[in-house]
């Protein structure tokens, strides 16, 4: 198998995860609702937004804190334990009450212990993703019956900037960012290019983000890369506030030599762009399918019959914008730098979401929850 058809396999897998994500979302929303998760008591203050991003600042400072004191372990088991909590929420609506104790679906907790066990003992990718993508769709089905219309799309808009800003301003995603990825917690989706990959097998990437940024600073110069090892990465991440992340892992790059007046080809060889694995924040996915959810939950407009999920044009059409914007995403990243997620991805779904509103016959106004 060639590195080009590894690469498109790895993008298609990168859209199954987050369809996993998006459709798990859709399939919770009403069994959540049932159970009485909604989070707060009035889902339409736009207020909401301003409280959920002065969260996620406090986390995003006290994981920095962190990592400067060489306390990772709290952030580890943080994770871990939001990881156990959201796996049990997820499986008491889905698994069956076969076995109970009590009140108490055994074999949910049960599933759900064994998700934090496989998290501390066997952290490998598939591990992570599996992981990802059962918290993912658990938690944006929570934010999605909280959140309104009007404070979703807010809260996707602010996080957006907040996203554009640090990444590429403060850089302090950055730095967030080669702290959490040597935890091996699913703040990350992992997707291999190779079948040889071992997440658990990779070692620190510290520095790998520093040295992926001068080579890019050298957009008008000649330039060169060497090759790197497995354990060097490229990336962005995001933590549990869900801040979004996509990068590469070990790349290759020969001289690549312009001609007078000649821009650099956009297509790279193979040598040029050896990957072994590329990696999303889960953020990235969760964000903007809590607009999908929302959408299914709080509108009747378009409805569409679909067994075992909530889905209606507006939702389906934020679904679709997500995946579009994923797409031009990974186009970038592929071509050999981490880029700022939630832009493209947050802006997929509002735009999906509002083509879809106005075509099941909404004005405006109300597809904004004004």
């Amino acid at each position: 198998m060639n590195h080009r058809t590894r690469v498109y396999l790895a993008v298609a897998f990168t859209v199954a995860l987050f369809l996993g994500v998006q459709f798990g979302a859709l399939a919770l929303v009403e069994p959540f609702q049932e159970a009485g998760h909604q989070a707060v008591e009035d889902p339409d203050d736009p207020t909401n937004s301003a409280v959920y991003f002065g969260i996620i600042l406090g986390a995003t400072a006290l994981m920095l804190v962190t990592f400067k004191y060489d306390a990772q372990w709290l952030i580890k088991a943080m994770i871990v334990g939001v990881s156990v909590m959201l796996a049990w929420f997820v499986f008491a609506e889905l698994v069956p009450p076969v076995v109970t104790v009590g009140e108490v679906n055994a074999l949910a907790a049960l599933a759900a212990l064994a998700v934090g066990a496989a998290l501390l003992f066997y952290p490998e990718w598939y591990v992570i993703d599996t992981t990802g993508v059962v918290m993912g769709a658990g938690a944006a089905a929570l934010f999605g019956i909280s959140f309104g219309l009007l404070p979703a799309i807010l809260l996707l808009a602010v996080l957006a900037v907040y996203d554009a800003i640090s990444v590429y301003r403060t850089e302090h995603m950055l730095d967030l960012a080669e702290g959490v990825m040597d935890l091996k917690i699913p703040v990350v989706l992992v997707i291999p290019t190779s079948l040889s990959y071992s997440y658990l097998a990779s070692g620190s990437t510290d520095g790998v983000l520093e040295d992926h940024e001068d080579d890019g600073a050298q957009s008008g110069d000649d330039s060169s890369q060497t090759d790197g090892s497995n354990a060097d990465s490229d990336r962005e991440s995001s933590a549990d506030d869900g801040n979004p992340a996509l990068g590469d892992s070990e790349s290759a790059t020969d001289t690549q030599d312009r001609a007078d007046g000649e821009t650099e080809t956009d297509e790279l060889s193979e040598e040029e762009r050896e990957r072994d694995a590329l990696f999303i924040g889960l953020g990235d996915a969760v964000i903007p399918t809590i607009l999908v959810a929302s959408a299914a939950y709080f509108l009747d407009a378009g409805a569409i019959d679909v067994p075992g999920i909530a889905l209606n044009v507006p939702a389906l059409g934020a679904l679709v914008g997500t995946i579009a914007g994923l797409l031009v995403l990974m186009y970038m990243v592929l071509k050999g730098r981490p880029h700022a997620g939630l832009p493209l991805l947050n802006g997929g779904a509002i735009g999906g979401y509002l083509l879809g509103a106005l075509a099941s016959g909404l004005t405006l106004t109300a597809a904004l929850g004004l």
